[in-house]
């Protein structure tokens, strides 16, 4: 059986995220043999297993995916096959591909640990997937294992994330592999966490098991940017985000459907350890932002605030006892009393830097902060500048409205105020998010 693709994307397995209520299957390009999984019906970061379709029947059907037209074509055999070693190839990198989805199902639950999924696949069929849930909980390969069952035995694993080789709160991956005798394991990318570091993978080839590292390595570098570069550094990894009108003035409010279900800026909230927020930014609101999505974990509220903006009164909290936000205030701002009253926790500094705030998210554990940047002016134009110069910035977020932005009161970037180095931002893409440009960058 063959699937061919109407040209309109060359993209696999998109969107990353299927809506539980739809039965569309995810399908190969033409010359590759069918693969089809279905949405996973409990997505339920609880739970590490994900369940699929293996197949489906052999007749003629156009099935619309998105704005991705496919027709399925059936033949007996391939005909004009190019390379077995080329089709191994693309194979592997469909299967990785599916493992990162799967993966993404516990973004925000898994910190500090890595989002990993796992597919094990045995005569061009899958016969179990996992994704690790939640730190604490089994990992993928231990979901995906239990899945198979038996039918593990002589197929091939595939991870996104190296195999772990020690005994941490689960049992080493690798031993779980090789009890279940699989004959062959393919790695998106080696572990940075110099507890791992390539030796779950010689476990691997040592017991005999044929491995292959590197399919779809920078996919799985992405997915787990914000753990790399934790483990690697030991500081958060920070994200600027702000809005921007197309005439280029910095905007203090988001684009329309950013902040409901869906919206680009509340699964952004949904993928951070903490947000970092202006007092004044809030515009005396009561409420603090929050994501929308289901079973998401609410990040961290950070609040900064000068003397400038004293003073911080109670009404602009959101309170919730189990996450309470904690106020960053220097020396002379004034602080309203109620505020200690109810337990909140308020940081005086003698001089508001973004360097020691960061420094004392680590030690509350965050592994990423989003430095949610609104109207650009006060005490946050200084922090943009202290990230870019210290490099304390990993990756930025620009909302680019449909609007054109001409009042007095507009707010220009400041760009007179920063170093005359030009910076070069890496690895920049784009996509639309309801009529607003999102683009983001590297730095």
């Amino acid at each position: 059986m063959h699937l061919q693709k109407i040209p309109i994307s060359e993209h696999l397995l998109n969107p990353p995220n299927f809506p539980t209520q739809t039965s569309l299957f995810t399908l190969r390009p033409l010359n590759h043999p069918f693969r089809s999984t279905a949405p996973n019906p409990n997505p339920n970061p609880k739970h590490g297993f994900c369940r699929y379709l293996k197949r489906v029947s052999e007749s003629h059907s156009i099935s619309k995916f998105g704005s991705h037209l496919v027709g399925i074509r059936c033949e007996g055999h391939r005909e004009n096959e190019v390379n077995d070693d080329d089709d191994d190839d693309d194979d592997d990198g469909f299967y990785m591909r599916r493992c990162v989805e799967i993966a993404k199902k516990a973004i925000g639950h898994t910190n500090p640990n890595p989002m990993v999924g796992c597919v094990i696949v045995k005569d061009g069929k899958v016969v179990g997937e996992g994704f690790h849930p939640k730190a604490g909980q089994p990992h993928a390969e231990v979901f995906a294992l239990r899945e198979a069952g038996d039918l593990a035995e002589n197929a091939t694993a595939y991870v996104s994330l190296e195999p772990c080789n020690h005994y941490g709160r689960t049992p080493p991956c690798t031993e779980a592999l090789i009890q279940a005798k699989v004959k062959r394991v393919v790695v998106g990318m080696v572990d940075p966490n110099p507890i791992v570091a390539s030796k779950g993978l010689e476990r691997l080839k040592d017991s005999g098991i044929e491995v292959k590292v590197g399919v779809e390595e920078e996919l799985c570098k992405r997915l787990n940017e914000v753990f790399i570069h934790h483990i690697l550094t030991r500081k958060p990894f920070v994200t600027l985000r702000y809005s921007i009108s197309m005439n280029g003035n910095i905007s203090d409010g988001l684009g329309e459907g950013a902040v409901e279900f869906g919206g680009y800026y509340s699964q952004l909230l949904q993928e951070y350890d903490g947000i970092i927020l202006s007092s004044s930014s809030l515009n005396g609101s009561s409420c603090l932002p929050l994501s929308q999505e289901p079973q998401c974990k609410q990040p961290k509220q950070i609040i900064v605030a000068s003397s400038s903006n004293s003073p911080v009164k109670l009404p602009l909290l959101n309170q919730n006892a189990d996450n309470q936000p904690i106020i960053f205030a220097d020396k002379n701002t004034e602080v309203d009393s109620g505020i200690a009253r109810h337990g909140i926790e308020t940081v005086v500094l003698d001089e508001l830097r973004l360097g020691p705030i960061l420094d004392y998210c680590e030690r509350l554990g965050l592994c990423s902060v989003l430095l949610d940047v609104r109207g650009f002016c006060g005490i946050f134009e200084e922090f943009v500048k202290e990230g870019v110069e210290n490099g304390l910035l990993q990756k930025v977020v620009m909302e680019v409205l449909p609007v054109w932005n001409g009042s007095r009161e507009a707010v220009t970037v400041p760009a007179k105020n920063f170093d005359t180095e030009v910076r070069r931002l890496a690895k920049l893409q784009s996509r639309m998010s309801n009529g607003n440009l999102l683009v983001e960058g590297y730095f």
